[in-house]
């Protein structure tokens, strides 16, 4: 069976069970029932799901809002120490099958670059899960400038993942079913992505590197237009380069809840091969489909590998 190594695989410490609830309470009460056991759960259930589909290693992350949403940002930085505390010690007791991604305060942008190096230097991780804004502040705003310096000294990638926006865009009222997941979260997520892309984060740190999910949020395929539009605006924002230069060169995407082989084949088009990293979104997607269609998607043997694990070998030195 092919080696696989996943990215976006998320788990619960007891200090973010209260935030995560209230995010939950709508789903159906087995659904809900699912999802929370497999968020606890670093041992049986899990490590046998991963075993069924080849998935070598997970790297773990707190199912989000988590701290982020936190008012008091004295209460989110030792909550976020505390978590980052336990979820080093669920990796200690598996570490040929976990890595983690730091969970970080980023209402105080300076906390978070020294949580960030704890985690990294002293715990181990692999760099850092973001869920969206904090409090409606992107991650391109220069305050995060102390932040982005250090993620990029310790060549720590960034895992944007999605979060609620502020407000519901105008759009999708009264279409639930078009928010979060199935649309919303998309729209949230890439705009982000494109704010520090615009917001030259890139030019200041262009060692920084980015990580989104699901096959990128719809950004490989928008390069020519991007590029097409921004030199009628390059004025406002000058950038050293396009803005597919830094897409190309400081985002990785992984597959999270993507199993399309158009997609995949498109996002390899535009970003190549070495840019796409196997994932799957445990435990709101089925792992087995996940590993499924990394075996079957019609792929040469080089860039399959590279997919299922070489790629995140090589950006989180792994082997």
């Amino acid at each position: 069976m092919l080696k696989k190594i996943a990215l976006e695989e998320h788990c619960m410490a007891p200090e973010l069970v209260s935030y995560w609830e209230p995010s939950v309470a709508a789903l159906p009460s087995s659904l809900k029932e699912t999802i929370t056991r497999r968020l606890h759960d670093y041992d049986s259930e899990r490590l046998g799901i991963m075993d069924q589909s080849g998935v070598a290693l997970s790297i773990l992350s707190m199912a989000g809002p988590g701290v982020q949403i936190e008012k008091d940002a004295g209460v989110a930085i030792r909550t976020s120490q505390r978590a980052n505390d336990f979820l080093a010690k669920q990796v200690e007791r598996h570490p040929a099958r976990f890595r983690a991604f730091a969970h970080l305060p980023m209402q105080d942008p300076a906390a978070a670059a020294n949580e960030l190096e704890r985690c990294v230097r002293d715990l181990r991780f692999c760099g850092a899960l973001i869920n969206g804004q904090t409090h409606g502040v992107f991650l391109d705003d220069r305050r995060y400038d102390v932040f982005w310096e250090r993620a990029s000294a310790l060549n720590a990638p960034v895992y944007l993942h999605p979060a609620d926006p502020v407000a519901t865009f105008t759009t999708l009222l009264d279409y639930p079913e078009l928010t979060r997941a199935t649309w919303g979260w998309t729209i949230e997520t890439a705009s982000h992505a494109l704010r520090i892309v615009f917001g030259g984060v890139f030019d200041r740190y262009p060692q920084a590197s980015l990580i989104l999910g699901h096959m990128g949020e719809t950004l490989p395929f928008m390069l020519w237009r991007l590029d097409s539009r921004y030199q009628l605006y390059r004025q406002e924002r000058p950038l050293t380069h396009l803005p597919s230069h830094y897409i190309r060169n400081n985002l990785y995407i992984t597959t999270s809840g993507q199993c399309s082989n158009d997609a995949l084949l498109c996002s390899i088009g535009a970003l190549g091969a070495g840019r796409v990293m196997f994932s799957i979104d445990y435990p709101f997607e089925t792992t087995e489909l996940a590993g499924r269609f990394m075996e079957e998607v019609p792929l040469d043997s080089d860039a399959r590998a590279r997919i299922a694990s070489g790629n995140a070998e090589q950006l989180f030195k792994l082997s």
